[in-house]
């Protein structure tokens, strides 16, 4: 497993991440089984949000609870969790008092005393940067958050932020997989006025603005087609890139799934695959993709038929 150190932090992070955010409805048994997947395959980050489950926090008390960690068990994995969504009442709150009450719920349905990194989840119009800060500073003296970062944010909702935030800004998780790409494609038919894939729909090149400012790039739906459109691989709308996924796959010996890791793993800004699987064979499979050296031959020929366009 490829493994990086988060800039601007001490945080020594796998590049594929365990994502559970449906594991709510699992078993101890079967929460153990996928958690020890990822840790047998070098995983030892996992991600949540205090969204994620049927209740609020649902997914992080189903995990503690499941795991019953022992000190030395807890130090030895990265805990990431976001918040910032109020998922009942249809809004966003990156509030002070919002901030600090939902790290508050995540560190009791963890059963932690500290987060390693919170995300703020999706951007809220309404942000005062100046109550992010306040949060942001008293968590970190209290030692309750190790380090920050946000979700889905573009270039100048992070430059906001960082106006007011004196802590660094170590990741954005935003979506990205071979087939949904806006945030790399664009840029690779920049200046084509033709071309739909040439429209800036990211703020302005944030993979180049992150790599710019040290903030790690982490993708979540790697393996889905679209926005929540059901995955690609075996995709029979994706037919000529599955058959490059397969012919990759049998030369490398590994699971067609690692080559759709690799393909985000491949790329210089050392980003960070989030896997939403609760399949612990499908975590083992694409773990395989963490440090898979494609060519940059083989890196385009995905992305080229994948239906992008390569000038």
């Amino acid at each position: 497993m490829k493994t990086l150190t988060l800039p601007g932090t001490d945080i020594s992070a796998p590049n594929v991440v365990l994502g559970l955010m449906r594991i709510q409805d699992k078993t101890d048994d079967e929460v153990r089984a996928l958690v020890h997947a990822a840790r047998d395959a070098g995983i030892d980050f996992v991600d949540h949000a205090d969204i994620y489950g049927s209740t609020l926090h649902g997914c992080e008390e189903r995990f503690a609870e499941a795991m019953a960690l022992t000190p030395s068990e807890r130090d030895a994995l990265t805990i990431q969790t976001k918040c910032g969504i109020v998922k009942d009442e249809g809004y966003f709150d990156f509030s002070y008092e919002h901030i600090t009450s939902s790290v508050e719920g995540s560190l009791r349905a963890l059963r932690t005393d500290r987060i390693d990194i919170l995300l703020l989840h999706r951007p809220d119009a309404l942000v005062e940067p100046e109550e992010v800060a306040r949060a942001f500073d008293e968590l970190h003296a209290a030692g309750k958050v190790r380090a920050f970062g946000v979700s889905n944010h573009t270039p100048r909702q992070i430059d906001l932020l960082k106006k007011h935030v004196t802590q660094p800004i170590v990741a954005n998780q935003l979506q990205l997989s071979i087939t949904h790409a806006p945030l790399v494609a664009q840029g690779v038919a920049a200046n084509m006025l033709a071309e739909d894939q040439s429209v800036v729909r990211d703020g302005g090149g944030i993979v180049d603005y992150c790599r710019l400012h040290d903030i790690t790039v982490q993708a979540w739906s790697p393996f889905q087609a679209g926005f929540f459109t059901g995955v690609l691989l075996g995709n029979p709308d994706y037919a000529e890139l599955n058959a490059v996924i397969d012919r990759l796959a049998a030369r490398y010996d590994v699971p067609p799934i690692a080559v759709a890791t690799a393909w985000i793993t491949r790329h210089p800004a050392q980003m960070q695959v989030v896997l939403g699987t609760t399949t612990p064979q499908r975590v083992t499979d694409a773990a395989l993709g963490s440090d898979l050296p494609l060519t940059r031959a083989e890196w385009y020929e995905l992305f080229r038929t994948a239906g992008h366009i390569v000038p």
